[in-house]
């Protein structure tokens, strides 16, 4: 005679099965979400980087029409004037001893609210007339692509809400500035450089640049205009070796 075994089925509680199957659940929708991330992400670099490309192509055919220009107007035997320059760097030089009121209102306009703070500006018949009355506090003068890119890259950092935040990677400018365009570096980069329409709003994205002391110290007396062998005023293209110093 064969004996019976009789084998005890094990149960699981409802509630084990419902958080297991809500687990899987959320499993799922986050391989879904992460899927879908990694697809937008790759299509937001094809893109970021067709945009840099061409930006490239700008920059260069700008280079080269000037050039052009300038040998044209040689080989004429005339003299090649160019555009005003629509885009200024001024960098404070003086601390806040013996400034009247006028013009340290204007400092606080223009975001230099310390030694060695730089903002950019945009050049106007008004910015001209508050960078006169600031002159012998300041130095400024007409950057060039590479200091733009250059002060960016190393010494920008974000304004989110009203926090002083690095800008670690590009969603910190969309996430800012989406709305105007601007979804990268470069974006910021070329809005700032060509002042475009969207330039006081990507300026007020930038915090002011804190700029170390010049390499080598100043040259001449900071009270002195420029063109006078000082330091303060404008001085043009020149600002670009400054700038170079104050990295």
């Amino acid at each position: 005679m064969t004996a019976c075994v009789f084998v005890k089925k094990q149960y699981v509680p409802e509630s084990v099965l419902k958080k297991r199957k809500t687990t899987e659940k959320v499993a799922a929708e986050r391989a879904v979400a992460e899927a879908e991330r990694k697809l937008a992400a790759k299509n937001k670099r094809k893109v970021i980087f067709k945009r840099a490309e061409q930006y490239v192509k700008e920059y260069r055919a700008k280079e080269a029409d000037e050039v052009r220009l300038k040998r044209q107007a040689k080989a004429n035997g005339n003299f090649y004037v160019p555009a005003d320059a629509p885009l200024a760097f001024v960098v404070r030089i003086k601390g806040i001893m013996k400034i009247a009121p006028k013009p340290r209102k204007i400092m606080q306009l223009l975001r230099l609210t310390k030694i060695n703070s730089g903002t950019f500006v945009r050049l106007t018949k008004a910015t001209l007339q508050m960078l006169q009355w600031v002159g012998p506090y300041v130095a400024w003068g007409y950057p060039n692509l590479k200091s733009v890119r250059e002060l960016v890259y190393k010494r920008g950092f974000a304004k989110v809400n009203k926090q002083r935040m690095p800008i670690t990677d590009n969603s910190v400018v969309e996430k800012e500035l989406g709305s105007f365009g601007i979804i990268c570096v470069e974006d910021l980069i070329h809005e700032i450089i060509t002042v475009g329409p969207h330039f006081k709003q990507a300026n007020a994205f930038l915090w002011p640049f804190n700029m170390s002391n010049p390499t080598g110290g100043y040259k001449g007396k900071k009270a002195t205009h420029f063109i006078e062998g000082g330091e303060c005023g404008n001085r043009e293209d020149k600002i670009n070796a400054l700038i170079q110093k104050m990295l």
